[in-house]
């Protein structure tokens, strides 16, 4: 039985004065919450503010993204070693929201998941189809090629205490999440697809469902035998909402 994980994701929202707000809403409201692994992903600005605000509180934090590369000339980039300076323990990678707007490859991705495992940051691979794929039935199709680009570059190995987080991209920011038992589906898939080549990694692995997630269907959600918890996005931009959330994690 895993333990359930919830992460926050907060994309690109926030300021100094509402991230302390909302963290301080975090620390109280969560605090009583013990049989739940809580984690928020805040914009690179904010790492400093949450490592100070965090450290010695259950809450953990990490990255939006990663670079590829490990240190160099890349203008604008952030390395796993940057990452680990500000006390990140997890780092998103491969989010549909930015493999679709910055033309990220699988392969881009894959890389980027490897220099996350490999220096001891928890990464959590972003997977899911389109609506148009779900429709025409290739859905699994779409996910396993995302997860082959991994194992077939690093083995996999590489997901032993990883994350692999399902978001259908038609459910995200929608308000139309999938439905228990299609969520269930896929994320048995998933886990089976690594099974396949490493039985160990793959009961080791969490996966998460994210994509319109709320207090509302959290519960039917996380009652499901291959769903170890949530992605959240919007739903964790108000600590009244994401407590919900994670009460039904709990």
């Amino acid at each position: 039985m895993h333990r359930k994980l919830v992460v926050a994701n907060w994309k690109m929202h926030g300021s100094l004065a509402a991230n302390q707000q909302l963290l301080e809403g975090y620390i109280q409201r969560l605090k009583p919450l013990e049989n739940v692994d809580v984690v928020v992903c805040v914009p690179y600005p904010y790492l400093g503010q949450a490592q100070s605000l965090l450290q010695g509180t259950s809450i953990a934090w990490g990255a939006q993204n990663l670079s590829k590369d490990l240190a160099g000339a890349y203008t604008g980039e952030v390395s796993v070693a940057m990452l680990q300076d500000f006390g990140a323990t997890h780092v998103i990678v491969g989010h549909s929201e930015r493999a679709t707007a910055y033309c990220e490859s699988d392969e881009n991705i894959a890389t980027k998941f490897m220099q996350a495992k490999s220096h001891a940051l928890t990464p959590i691979l972003c997977v899911g189809e389109t609506l148009i794929e779900r429709e025409a039935g290739v859905m699994e199709m779409v996910v396993a090629k995302q997860i082959d680009t991994i194992i077939s570059m690093y083995g996999a190995s590489m997901f032993a205490g990883a994350v692999v987080a399902y978001e259908p991209i038609w459910a995200i920011g929608t308000g139309l999440a999938a439905t228990p038992e299609q969520a269930q589906a896929m994320h048995e898939f998933i886990r089976g697809r690594i099974a396949a080549h490493d039985k160990d990694a793959a009961n080791s692995l969490k996966i998460l469902y994210g994509g319109s997630v709320n207090s509302q269907n959290a519960v039917q959600l996380f009652v499901m035998q291959d769903i170890n918890g949530g992605l959240i996005g919007r739903g964790s931009l108000n600590a009244e909402e994401f407590e919900g959330i994670c009460r039904a994690a709990n």
